[in-house]
């Protein structure tokens, strides 16, 4: 899979048929912050189950064949093409998530990304607490976002299927907070897992090759 956002959602295609990128990683190296078990459902039946669907509702229409970057700019918005969106969005969004993820991740940034996330909030603990404050309060499902608006790095939360993407701004990093992300190893502390994942799985490298 790219490990930068530039061609990102090649690996999700062949020819005109959409499919499941292989995880960066293997299925229990994310423990035992996320269990193999979560990753066995949320990337083996919630991830695949996107892909299959899309497929489905873009058989034989012109979005067939099309990036999946191009789908979701396309149907942003439509009312009559929201499950062809939200189906192409979350394969985006989880391709994006698995790599914004790292068995060696947390810790400090890159040079250019720690200068950058200085710049945009002081200090990369205040960031660290803006992010997840927004992971935290996103209010049912939906996504937390480090993302770049121009040279300024900011940070924004979408619901459901919806990514920077729509809105013409540069994602860096995601953490998904939609309940079978995590409620298999955190149940109901989502708190606690959004806290965990930004101390020792944020894949700081990935953000960093995403800088416009």
């Amino acid at each position: 899979m790219s490990t930068s956002l530039d061609n990102f959602s090649k690996a999700a295609q062949s020819g005109d048929t959409y499919v499941l990128p292989p995880l960066p990683y293997a299925d229990n190296a994310l423990e035992p912050v996320i269990s193999a078990h979560t990753l066995s459902f949320h990337y083996g039946k919630h991830h695949k189950g996107y892909v299959d669907n899309l497929n489905k509702l873009v058989m034989g229409t012109p979005f067939a064949g099309q990036s999946l970057e191009q789908i979701i700019m396309a149907t942003a918005g439509h009312a009559d093409k929201i499950g062809i969106f939200n189906n192409a969005a979350q394969v985006w969004n989880h391709m994006f998530y698995w790599n914004s993820l790292s068995p060696n991740g947390g810790g400090e940034p890159p040079a250019a990304l720690k200068q950058k996330i200085e710049e945009a909030f002081g200090s990369v603990e205040a960031f660290k607490q803006e992010f997840a404050t927004a992971a935290i309060t996103q209010f049912g499902s939906g996504w937390a976002w480090l993302a770049q608006e121009g040279t300024k790095l900011t940070i924004i939360k979408t619901s459901n299927a919806d990514s920077p993407l729509t809105r013409s701004i540069r994602p860096l990093l995601t953490i998904d907070v939609w309940e079978h992300a995590y409620y298999l190893d955190f149940q109901n502390r989502r708190p606690d897992y959004v806290n965990t994942v930004i101390d020792k799985l944020i894949n700081w490298e990935f953000a960093a090759a995403n800088l416009a």
